[in-house]
């Protein structure tokens, strides 16, 4: 039996816009996955546009963020090695993976959304019966995958990702470059949101996952092997 293989992109972007404010990945939304994975003898390979540095939101290093998992991880100096060695994506447009997974923070805002290259990867994995996962901000990686007939990947399908009043409450309204929830209701998704913000919400439509804040990668990693292990 081969041994399953996992692609996990993650963002470059460190600032916002602004320059008042740093930003990045979300280091739970890639921790808690990654561990899940390994645990299991998966293979985990973890990219981003431009590959090299992946900035880790200061926020996500907070005592109130920092979980057991991802503060275990953040104390490794071989993963922190990874992080600042990730693989370029465009590398990887030939690989075939069992999963492609959209790691969240607020710096996917800025070089998600408009990566052909991304939109290419998951084009192909999703239409050829693979599983797509994507968490919180990361997926605006989604928003402008088309398949193809022209629809959007989203459209008509059942979703979760960070939501505008979540926005309110990171105090993040005016630094963020788009309305993430509003983006994704235009691409005709049903946006699916937890019934209080901030708690987890995991969302399974097929073979696309995806959920809606940091509190849900605990129970995305669980939701994204259970789905895989299905296959």
């Amino acid at each position: 039996m081969s041994v399953l293989k996992i692609l996990i992109i993650v963002t470059n972007a460190g600032m916002y816009a602004s320059g008042n404010l740093e930003t990045g990945l979300w280091l739970s939304e890639l921790t808690h996955l990654y561990h899940a994975a390994k645990e299991k003898g998966y293979e985990v390979t973890i990219a981003s546009p431009q590959g090299g540095n992946v900035p880790v939101d200061p926020e996500s290093l907070k005592h109130f963020t920092l979980d057991k998992i991802s503060e275990r991880y953040w104390n490794d100096s071989n993963f922190r090695q990874l992080l600042k060695n990730s693989h370029r994506l465009s590398d990887l447009v030939q690989e075939e993976y069992d999963l492609v997974y959209l790691a969240g923070g607020h710096g996917t805002m800025y070089d998600f959304p408009d990566d052909v290259t991304i939109q290419t990867i998951i084009k192909n994995h999703y239409t050829t019966g693979k599983k797509v996962a994507a968490i919180c901000h990361g997926v605006g990686g989604l928003l402008n995958v088309k398949l193809s007939g022209g629809d959007y990947l989203i459209k008509g399908k059942s979703m979760t990702g960070f939501d505008w009043f979540e926005e309110s409450l990171a105090r993040r309204k005016k630094e963020v470059p788009f309305n993430l929830e509003a983006a994704i209701k235009e691409r005709g998704a049903d946006l699916k949101k937890a019934f209080i913000p901030m708690t987890s919400n995991v969302v399974v439509d097929g073979n696309l996952i995806t959920g809606q804040n940091p509190f849900s990668s605990k129970e995305m990693a669980k939701v994204v092997i259970s789905e895989l292990e299905k296959q």
